[in-house]
């Protein structure tokens, strides 16, 4: 996470329903962050060259300027309303909205938005700008989705690998900050043949591979304890597919946190299909945290 001194928490407003949702989660999480949090909204109609400016004799408050100005007054209002004494700005910038927002995330400690707005179609659960800021932004990402509890625990998930570390010390981070627990959750299946002359094991020794799984957890835990002591950590190695562990688990989660890969990677042009999976079926909040590249 961007940590350098006033890193804002960066919230995108469209004036839909998630945004709203989004503006009262990045709010109270700059509270606990003691960071300030900045209202954006990207302003695209200046690039299809429509005018924004009201017609002479229009009533006050008309044009499309007017009505984003407004827009973002009310985001700010109701970040206030949540978070009294909170130190929030609001701004208007020209651009599409996933552009805007990151724009803004090389120098924000984080981008919360919700998982839908204005223009997207119902029947897609996650908009596309959601996924592509949580694709591309270079800090973690917050989706305001499912239910916000202030009770249960930050649920991380890890597999073994790098993208792991980044997201586990972002989920002890946000779990001391909120005075609850980490749950880290590592999902494994049996192994089973790639393809032709992929030779495996008829018969799998489910103790020694119960073992492997469970080191590869412990691992990925290796040093929370004492880089946060006030972090009760419960941990959870299942025999099941990734995507239905983590969405059990994010049923009485305050945050799901998992990782994503850094852009130099091939594989960092898209999300990895956990991380899209669980933006679509998360019942809580869903930060990504990005790995280095």
């Amino acid at each position: 996470m961007n940590s350098a001194n006033g890193a804002a928490v960066v919230v995108g407003v469209d004036g839909s329903e998630p945004a709203s949702r989004a503006v009262r989660l990045a709010a109270r999480e700059a509270a606990r962050r003691n960071r300030p949090l900045r209202v954006v909204h990207g302003f695209i109609w200046p690039l299809l060259r429509v005018p924004v400016s009201a017609p002479a004799q229009s009533p006050p408050g008309a044009g499309l300027r007017n009505q984003a100005e407004q827009l973002v007054a009310d985001a700010v209002r109701e970040a206030e309303a949540e978070c009294p004494g909170l130190r929030i700005t609001g701004e208007i910038i020209d651009g599409e909205a996933a552009a805007v927002l990151l724009g803004e995330s090389p120098t924000a400690a984080m981008v919360v938005l919700g998982d839908r707005g204005l223009g997207g179609f119902a029947a897609l659960v996650v908009g596309s700008v959601a996924v592509q800021v949580a694709s591309y932004a270079d800090c973690p990402v917050l989706i305001a989705r499912g239910t916000t509890r202030d009770a249960g625990p930050v649920v991380v998930g890890v597999d073994g690998s790098a993208l792991s570390r980044p997201a586990v010390d972002f989920a002890a981070e946000t779990a001391s900050s909120r005075g609850t627990r980490l749950h880290a959750v590592h999902a494994y299946t049996h192994p089973t043949s790639q393809g032709p002359g992929d030779m495996q094991p008829l018969v799998y020794d489910e103790g020694q591979l119960r073992g492997e799984e469970d080191r590869v957890l412990a691992e990925s835990l290796a040093g929370v304890a004492e880089r946060w002591p006030d972090v009760p950590v419960t941990r959870e190695a299942v025999h099941a597919r990734p995507v239905a562990a983590l969405t059990t688990a994010s049923r009485d989660a305050q945050l799901l946190v998992l990782g994503r890969q850094g852009r130099g990677e091939l594989s960092g042009l898209l999300l990895g299909s956990v991380s899209q999976a669980m933006l679509h079926r998360a019942e809580c909040p869903v930060a990504l945290v990005r790995a280095p590249d």
